[in-house]
Order: structure tokens, then sequence, then C-alpha cells
């Protein structure tokens, strides 16, 4: 009996690990795709098309490039993208420029596939640099717990003391659980307001944007999307990949992963990635000791994402119908780890540290020249800074 049991045994653990990587991945940062695209100029409906799809496409990249490569190789949304979005706010030409620049950056995610030299070119701006433009963008946003509570206590003190708790207990599940809490507060004020919810609202749905492109477009969003994918989820998901032992295509993972940016753009899509955390649940131990199994996680990662994208029109209901500042602080909760990274990283050396700051100031600050983002200008400063005051190499003399 026992001979039977342990192939049973071996592809349930995989399978159970892609299950919870794919629940936490989607349940703690959901809302994040939502703001974000919202944010640039999506309407509820396009919000949940643009969530459908992310789910989608990242569902086949993990179902594809797992089952291709017969690695567990996890696809996943780019979370730092849409938080980038949601500080971006609207530009010149509204949702249809967003939906270009969602193409342009799909695009260039190819093209780094195709000519290594580009991918080389990314790679040498600074660490420092650019997580601290990410802070910054992330920062904004992580002051939603804060502004919520000053806002409307009743509702968003059990989502933050749900997280707090759920943080010292259960950390991995911290930000599934405070949006549990979300819906559970959310439920409650719909049945106190007595706002009603047609089934037809709750049927998935794909809203395709004919896409615009401008250079407001290209610089304000496409560019800051594409450096904040590569350099926030590509290249550490690929760091996370080789710290457990497995390397990745990196060529055909680019490739595949901007493919399906680009498929999924004209629905609202703003950009798929390689996984990090999500990665190191499906990877990790968590999939059982064979490792030539592991793949399966991802397969089944891709799958349940597939199945809850499915569901998106009603998160984007559930999102519509909540009170003021709960999600907003469920946004803020997600992203205090990503925050918490960034600064880290961007804070390290300490011969990078005026450049790091003036970049994350520029970021935080939310301006917006000439319809270019804040993101783009930060990313300018922080270069030019660093430039002008990091120490020269003592010339050698031959």
């Amino acid at each position: 009996m026992s001979s039977t049991l342990e192939p049973r045994e071996g592809i349930l653990r995989p399978i159970s690990a892609g299950v919870v990587s794919a629940l936490v991945a989607f349940t703690s940062s959901f809302i994040v795709v939502l703001t974000g695209l919202a944010a640039v100029g999506a309407s509820a409906d396009q919000a949940s098309s643009g969530l459908l799809a992310v789910s989608v496409t990242m569902g086949v990249g993990c179902i594809l490039l797992a089952g291709w490569t017969r690695l567990p190789i996890t696809v996943a949304w780019s979370t730092p993208g849409a938080a980038l979005l949601a500080a971006t706010g609207t530009i010149d030409g509204g949702w249809p420029v967003a939906v270009g620049a969602f193409l342009i950056t799909g695009l260039l995610i190819v093209v780094t596939g195709l000519i290594p030299q580009l991918g080389a070119l990314v790679a040498r701006i600074p660490v420092s640099v650019a997580q601290a433009m990410l802070a910054g963008v992330l920062f904004q946003l992580c002051l939603g717990p804060i502004t919520g509570m000053a806002e409307n206590p009743l509702a968003v003190a059990p989502v933050v003391i749900a997280w707090l708790l759920a943080l010292r207990f259960l950390p991995r599940w911290a930000a599934p659980i405070a949006f549990l809490v979300a819906a559970i507060v959310i439920g409650v004020h719909i049945v106190a307001s007595g706002a009603s919810i047609q089934a037809a609202d709750l049927a998935p749905r794909l809203e395709f944007t004919a896409p615009e492109f401008s250079i407001a477009g290209m610089i304000g969003i496409a560019l800051p999307l594409y450096l904040v994918t590569m350099a926030s989820q590509n290249v550490p998901g690929v760091a996370v990949m080789k710290g457990l032992g497995f390397e990745v295509p990196w060529r055909r993972s680019l490739i595949a992963t901007g493919i399906g940016t680009v498929v999924g753009a004209p629905a609202g899509g703003h950009a798929i990635n390689l996984a990090a955390i999500s990665a190191a649940l499906a990877a990790g131990p968590e999939a059982g000791e064979d490792r030539s199994r592991r793949w399966v996680a991802s397969v089944t990662n891709g799958v349940v994402v597939i199945v809850l994208g499915v569901a998106s029109a009603a998160f984007g209901t559930l999102v519509l119908l909540a009170p003021a500042g709960v999600i907003a602080a469920v946004a803020g909760l997600a992203l205090i780890g990503t925050l918490a990274g960034s600064l880290k990283a961007a804070l390290a050396e300490t011969g990078e540290l005026v450049p790091a700051v003036v970049t994350f100031a520029t970021a935080a600050s939310g301006i917006a020249i000439g319809g270019v983002s804040a993101a783009f200008w930060a990313l300018l400063a922080g270069l030019v800074v660093r430039f002008v005051v990091r120490p020269r190499r003592p010339s050698t003399e031959s």
C-alpha cells in the first residue's frame, strides 16, 4: 500500500503548492491591479477586463513555460507596474493611450529577449536608483491605511487589525486575510446601504480598446512600466529561481511574457512577467522533495489563476461598492512588504544614498511635467545626481 501512496503524495504536494501560490499571488494584489488600471483612465468594466486579461495571460504563460521546459517557472502580473500606474494617474489621451503604452511595454520585453544587449543595458541601471524609484511610487499607495483610518476608521480598522495579527502568526497570508476581512466589511456595507447587485455585473467580460500612441504615453507609462517590470520582477524572478537551483531560460521567458503582454494589452492587461514570491512557493521545498515534479506546481498555479480571473467582474463589483478608504487601505497593506524591500535595496550602499533619496523624493512627489509621470523624472534625476556626485575612480598610470 505504501508504494501506491507514495506516487500519489508525490504529485499532490506540487499541486497543493501551486494552489497556494496562486491564491496568495491573486488575493494579495488584484486590488492593486484594479486600482492602477482605474487610475490611468479605465472604467470599472475596462479595469475588470484588464484583470481578466492579465489573469488569463499569466495563467497560460505558467502552463506553457512550465510544460515546455519542465521547470517550475511561474508567471505573474506586474504588481510594481500596477502600483506605478496608480501613482501615475490619467495622462493626455486617457485610457486608449494607456493601452497603447501597455502594448509598447510588451514589445520592449520581446525585443529584450531577442537582443541581449538591451537586457544588459537595463541591467546597468543602478539598483539603488531603480529601487528608489519603485519605493517612491509605492510610498503614496502605502499611505492608504493611514488616510483610510483617518477618513473611515470603523470600516478600515478591522482590515488593519486583521492584517497585523496575520503578519504575526500567518505572514504569508497577511494580505489575503486583509482582503477577506475587507470583503466582509464591504458585504456588511452593501446590506446596510441597501445596494443591489445585478447578476449581469458578475459575468466575466472582455472590453477591447483600440490603442493610441503618444510621446507622453511612451515616456510617462511605457518606459517606466518596462523598467519597473524588468528591474523589480524579471531580474529578481531569475535570481529566486537560481537560488533554488533552477536556471531559467531567459530569452524564451522574456519572449513568452512579452507576447503575453502584447496579447492582453487591447483588453486592458498592463504587463506580465516572471514571478518572484510566488515562484519561491511553486519552486521551493513546499512543492515536494522530488525536484523533477515541481513544474507541476507552476502548471497548477496557471490553471487556478485562470479560474480566479473568470471572477474578475465579481471582484471589480466588490471594489466598486466598498465604503470609503477600504480599498486604498487593502492596496497599501499589500504593498508594504514590497516598499520595505525596495527601500532596503535602495539604501543598502552608503555611497548611493544621495542619488537614491533624490530619486525616491521625486517619485513620491507625484509631479507630472509635460504630461510625463513622476517615475520618469525620478529615474532621470537619480541618474543625473549619481553621475555628478559619485566618486571618480583614480586613473592608473601605465
